[in-house]
């Protein structure tokens, strides 16, 4: 019991540190914050930064990764009320093209609006996809059948010209 409570406590504090760094500075790649947690004292792989980023509902944007709200701190009953950027948000700020595959809709994105376009797709949570992967241009969406691919694939492309 104490080694899951002394792993929750040095998680608050890492998360608590990504926030910090974000409000102090701009942050464009995972491993530069990596890098920048180390100089703080906090050793962290790959994988678990990318569970804490997923957390705290962290998206990339044109000047690097940031807090859902903006700025990481939350003064006032409006902010707490912010919600993560919609789907079309996401497309409108990075989506570029949309290829049906089958029963897959690959989306293609700019550099590194992959994940958190596939993020604010999974938020939507349509029926006809059963999940998506996120690289660093591109989403692939899975959708249950050719016939589903080919729906969601012409609502993507209706919020990406819209």
């Amino acid at each position: 019991m104490l080694c899951r409570k002394g792993k929750r406590t040095m998680k608050t504090q890492r998360l608590n540190v990504i926030r910090e760094v974000l409000t102090g500075t701009p942050v464009t790649s995972q491993d530069e914050l990596r890098r920048k947690l180390r100089r703080r004292g906090i050793h962290v792989t790959q994988a678990t930064l990318s569970r804490d980023m997923h957390e705290l509902q962290l998206f990339k944007g044109p000047h690097g990764y940031s807090l859902a709200n903006g700025n990481g701190t939350k003064t006032s009953a409006a902010e707490e009320d912010d919600q993560p950027p919609t789907l079309a948000e996401m497309l409108d700020s990075f989506g570029l093209r949309v290829k049906q595959a089958m029963n897959q809709v690959v989306l293609g994105t700019l550099k590194g609006g992959a994940q958190p376009v596939a993020a604010a797709l999974d938020r939507e949570d349509w029926p006809e996809v059963a999940g998506t992967i996120a690289g660093d241009d591109t989403v692939l969406v899975i959708c249950t059948d050719a016939r589903q691919a080919g729906e969601v694939a012409a609502r993507l492309r209706t919020i990406l010209q819209g």
